[in-house]
């Protein structure tokens, strides 16, 4: 059973947050806001959260799971960064866009895509999450909060506990997000003098960082 923190969301409580970064440390399962859409997330190293996490997406090993990190210097810990990914990097960061990148050493294998070792990293703006991984001191591994079945993500706490609360440890509530995944902009081929190649469009603004789906 879910246990439920409902925070400001200018003003978010830390001890509400320090409770629910407990149970993500635990190997719990939480939902989040952002400032996309709602998302899953668990700890990074925790190999039975990553896979609880993966089967309540509904998705398996080749789906890009993402890092939520603090901010563009985490994000370069954990993947491989050229001076050219970082302007683009650093002109779209913090916000809602999901970049594909070289997953680092620091990525562990089993959470990279098994065939191209690539790993979604992104720095979200939201002041929940933000406070949530300052807390928790490290990224965060997340996905999209698209129920099984569903097309497009939850966006309202509680019918995300009324549709899984007995699945996850967590639910921050700081009202409702957009309704809207993040842009997705893969930047593999820039590392071999390629060009941005955007995989899905969502909230993120593409006109804003020069580029178009």
């Amino acid at each position: 059973m879910a246990q439920f923190f409902q925070v400001h969301p200018d003003n978010p409580q830390p001890r509400l947050l320090k409770q629910a970064a407990q149970l993500l440390a635990k190997g719990g399962i939480a939902a989040v806001p952002t400032d996309s859409s709602y998302a899953l997330v668990c700890q990074l190293d925790d190999k039975a959260a990553a896979d609880a996490l993966r089967r309540i997406r509904g998705v398996d090993d080749k789906h890009h799971l993402t890092l939520l990190c603090r901010d563009l210097s985490e994000l370069s810990a954990y993947a491989r960064v050229d001076n050219k990914q970082f302007r683009l990097l650093k002109a779209a960061t913090p916000g809602p866009y999901t970049f594909i990148l070289e997953a680092s050493k620091e990525v562990p294998r089993r959470l990279s895509h098994p065939a191209r070792k690539t790993i979604g990293l992104r720095v979200p703006e939201h002041k929940t999450l933000q406070a949530l991984l300052d807390l928790h001191g490290a990224p965060l591994l997340a996905t999209t909060l698209i129920p099984i079945g569903a097309t497009v993500p939850l966006n309202d706490a509680n019918e995300i506990r009324d549709v899984m609360e007995h699945e996850l440890a967590a639910i921050v509530d700081a009202g409702a997000c957009h309704q809207e995944p993040s842009t997705v902009i893969d930047l593999t081929a820039m590392g071999e003098g390629g060009e941005p190649v955007v995989t899905r469009v969502g909230r993120g603004d593409l006109a804003a960082l020069g580029l178009q789906a």
